[in-house]
């Protein structure tokens, strides 16, 4: 039989993501309504009614193409991370920003450095582009930057670094960063991950963005997939100094972002109520899960963004078994075998309601 494709591509096993509602509800026999969603990190809140009405407005002009530059949204953003303009990429929801800099930055052979129990999608984009994983052992569940940066070799031409990491909930502090940039050779860059970082405490908060004045190599990666509840949307973006963004930008395919998603995000960019509850919403349901933890005896990984990682049995059966029990009950969460972590699995962060659902069928699960 005639294989088609390069043997790298073929070698990819393509991204699982969670299972819709709908389809839930088809396997197993039950009504959506019923169903809780746990399992893609999404905002519970759902679209800010600031987009809401921002896409109602663009609605009009559906018949025309999107500015494939997006001149208003990169305008917006420029004003909020006080950088210049043509710092700015627009992606198709951060995923296309990675995937880019994978495409633009790494030939084939070439070398990608992240860690163990890192976001699926940088190991898919090695591999899309025929280059050589360097996969650095996680510490308790999170980079060891020290040892990254030791693992940067002559042929290294990106290193992810996801900060929170997904799916682990980790998180690292402004100092050993930047001390890690410090290490980075400049001819390395780095993507710099930040997809949770709204979901962070003011305490852990900096802004990585003014680091890119001092870091050629260093792309900033941040989306409105999930503090700002546009994860239908698609809408990302990344911060570079221009060397960088220009190449990205030759790589980027023209309208990724579409209108609606555009006008979608400069309202919620500054719809500072909606992060306000969706950040207190996210402290008490984490609270409200971790709790149950602990009541359960079950071992969880303290995690900084919207979820948290929970192991749920000792055998590498234990994952997939609780979780086709709570699909059963109409509770979908997410199993991470696929990351080397049979054992566990990841909880997203929802309404009380939703919350207290989850506890309720894990604990009927497990008892």
């Amino acid at each position: 039989m005639t294989q088609f494709g390069p043997e790298y591509v073929r070698a990819i096993a393509p991204y699982q993501a969670g299972k819709p509602i709908a389809e839930v509800a088809r396997e197993f026999g039950l009504d959506e309504a019923t169903i809780v969603k746990l399992a893609s990190n999404e905002n519970p809140f759902g679209v800010p009614e600031s987009s809401k009405a921002a896409m109602a407005k663009a609605a009009a002009e559906l018949g025309r193409y999107p500015d494939a530059n997006g001149f208003e949204l990169k305008a917006a953003l420029a004003e909020r991370y006080d950088v210049p303009a043509d710092w700015i990429t627009l992606g198709n929801g951060s995923n296309d920003i990675l995937e880019i800099a994978a495409h633009a930055f790494v030939q084939k052979g070439e070398a990608v450095v992240y860690s163990q129990y890192s976001f699926a999608v940088y190991a898919l984009a090695t591999q899309g582009v025929g280059a050589r994983a360097i996969v650095v052992p996680a510490v308790k569940y999170g980079h060891d930057l020290d040892a990254m940066a030791a693992a940067i070799d002559a042929d290294t031409r990106l290193v992810f670094v996801a900060n929170p990491n997904n799916p682990t909930g980790t998180f690292i502090g402004a100092q050993e960063i930047e001390a890690f940039l410090n290490k980075v050779p400049s001819n390395v860059i780095v993507v710099l991950d930040e997809a949770y970082n709204e979901y962070l405490a003011p305490e852990y908060q900096f802004e990585s963005a003014s680091w890119v004045r001092k870091y050629p190599n260093l792309v900033v990666s941040r989306t409105f997939s999930k503090a700002y509840g546009l994860a239908g949307l698609r809408v990302g973006f990344a911060i570079a100094q221009p060397a960088v963004t220009d190449l990205m930008n030759r790589i980027r395919q023209p309208f990724n972002v579409n209108s609606l998603a555009q006008a979608a995000a400069i309202a919620a960019l500054n719809d500072k109520e909606f992060l306000a509850k969706g950040a207190e919403n996210n402290a008490a349901g984490y609270k409200q899960l971790t709790a149950a933890f602990d009541e359960l005896g079950l071992e969880y990984v303290p995690s900084f963004g919207n979820f948290v990682l929970v192991r749920v049995g000792d055998d590498d059966g234990a994952g997939a078994r609780v979780n086709l029990a709570l699909l059963k009950q109409g509770v979908i969460v997410r199993p991470v075998g696929a990351y080397g972590l049979p054992q566990w699995l990841r909880i997203s962060i929802g309404l009380p309601q939703e919350n207290a659902a989850f506890i309720d069928a894990l604990k009927k699960t497990l008892a």
